[in-house]
């Protein structure tokens, strides 16, 4: 591959369907000369939903990523106002800030991949709110801020957690990160929280949503009996472990395990989760509608 050809502009696109969409963006493509690598599509039949997901070569287009942009708005324009659009260009680097707490192993995993260079994205900073995995972080020659929160006993513990929010939004909102990961943070984020990092705040939670939500799902899992464990990679909402799923998998238990051999078990899939889904919202490739994702892989 020779230089520069490995850099991509990225078109996401979605509107109501109709006939001519990807005959209107192919022509668009093949006017401005631009090079096709990768192109997807996708038709929601029951509400009659259209996405597509384009990447193209940089090299072969006579202009930036803003004239890009600039060109296809007229493009999007014509399918109406309830169109949504972008365009990315590969050659900038996404930024992310995780939150953590006590749990190390999807923060391990993660650190893991951005070093050996298998995860897009630079990691501005981490927030834990215990300061057991800083020295952790640290090594990776990553920022660790430790922002405590007041325990369940401290009677000033609903406007303790208020503040203690506050001081992790500006500690995340100083970086502008195009994701912000809660790498098993354990903590619930706060209604305005989801809405201000809307699309861009991506959990992890040790179950197969929509089974098992909330606390204990290793432990609801075994006093239920079930045969099949898992862990849900999804976008925070306000409702809690109900946001729109990006990636989902599960492992195999039997009557033999405990609640404790779950929990160790589970940690595979939570980390191989949490990376998939990690990466494709890196890579663009998640398109949300309503609480539903398109996942162009």
């Amino acid at each position: 591959m020779e230089p520069g050809r490995d850099r991509r502009y990225v078109i996401t696109f979605s509107c109501p369907d109709r006939t001519g969409i990807v005959a209107r963006i192919a022509g668009f493509l093949a006017d401005a000369g631009a090079w096709i690598v990768e192109a997807a599509y996708h038709a929601e039949p029951q509400d009659g939903w259209f996405f597509t997901r384009q990447a193209i070569r940089a090299d072969s287009v006579p202009f930036d990523v803003d004239e890009l942009r600039v060109r296809f708005a007229a493009v999007a324009a014509e399918f109406g106002p309830e169109a949504t659009w972008q365009v990315t260009d590969t050659g900038v680097p996404k930024h992310a800030v995780l939150l953590v707490t006590k749990e190390p192993h999807c923060l391990h995993d993660l650190l893991g991949r951005v070093q050996a260079g298998e995860l897009p994205v630079v990691l501005d900073a981490v927030i834990g709110n215990h300061d057991s995995l800083g020295d952790l972080v640290r090594a990776h020659d990553v920022p660790f801020h430790h922002v405590p929160f007041p325990s369940v006993r401290d009677p000033k513990r609903e406007q303790g957690k208020v503040a203690a929010f506050e001081e992790v939004r500006k500690l995340v909102d100083a970086h502008s990160p195009d994701a912000i990961v809660l790498a098993r943070f354990m903590q619930i984020l706060p209604a305005h929280l989801c809405e201000e990092w809307g699309g861009r705040a991506i959990n992890i939670h040790h179950s197969f949503l929509p089974s098992f939500a909330g606390a204990r799902p290793y432990h609801q899992a075994y006093a239920r009996g079930v045969k099949l464990i898992g862990a849900t990679c999804h976008y925070a909402t306000a409702d809690l472990d109900a946001g729109p799923i990006i990636e989902q998998d599960v492992i195999r238990v039997d009557h033999g395990d405990t609640p404790d051999s779950m929990v160790r078990r589970g940690r595979d899939i939570e980390r191989l989760v949490l990376a998939r889904g990690l990466r494709w919202h890196l890579e663009d490739r998640v398109l949300v509608h309503g609480n539903k994702t398109v996942v162009f892989k």
